[in-house]
């Protein structure tokens, strides 16, 4: 728990989720309008002792990273595009489908308070596409944006704790 002094300010209210950036290859991804949680998962190895057949103890397990999913309206960016053929490329001969050696990239996620100050901020680590979805589904009777999508599988996550809370007026 954050320890707190008696004469520092500190935000009181949380941070809104629709003030996000997100950063690979030191270039913010255009236009991205939705991103799924950093989400990570420890399982529990049960385990007893041969004299008390009762009760079990719990140990950690192995850790899985969740993917992460990036929606974005369809523009002639072809950043996701660019990202998924690094993986599988159509029509390339055998052997050279996947371009192993830069498919995987670090990402940095941004979380920014009203202001636009960056208050929050994630690696994201060896991350690579698994799903992509060039165009939605379209329907000539919507009135809504076309989504482009990509799902990432990632290695894991960690806090930039370089960031700190900015003072607020």
């Amino acid at each position: 728990m954050a320890q707190f002094t008696a004469n520092a300010v500190y935000r009181f209210d949380p941070y809104k989720n629709f003030k996000f950036k997100l950063k690979w290859d030191g270039q913010y991804v255009a236009g991205l309008s939705k991103m799924t949680p950093l989400k990570r998962t420890t399982e529990v190895i049960k385990h007893r002792e041969g004299g008390d057949p009762s009760s079990s103890h719990k140990a950690p397990g192995r850790t899985e990273y969740d993917s992460i999913t990036l929606s974005r309206g369809v523009t002639f960016d072809t950043a996701f595009e660019e990202w998924a053929n690094l993986v599988f490329l159509h029509g390339a001969g055998p052997g050279a489908e996947a371009q192993l050696k830069s498919m995987r990239k670090d990402l940095y996620l941004e979380i920014n308070d009203e202001a636009g100050t960056k208050v929050i901020a994630y690696n994201i680590y060896r991350a690579w596409v698994s799903e992509y979805v060039a165009v939605p589904e379209l329907d000539a009777n919507a009135n809504a944006v076309a989504i482009a999508t990509i799902k990432i599988e990632c290695e894991g996550f960690e806090r930039d704790v370089t960031v700190t809370e900015p003072t607020e007026t």
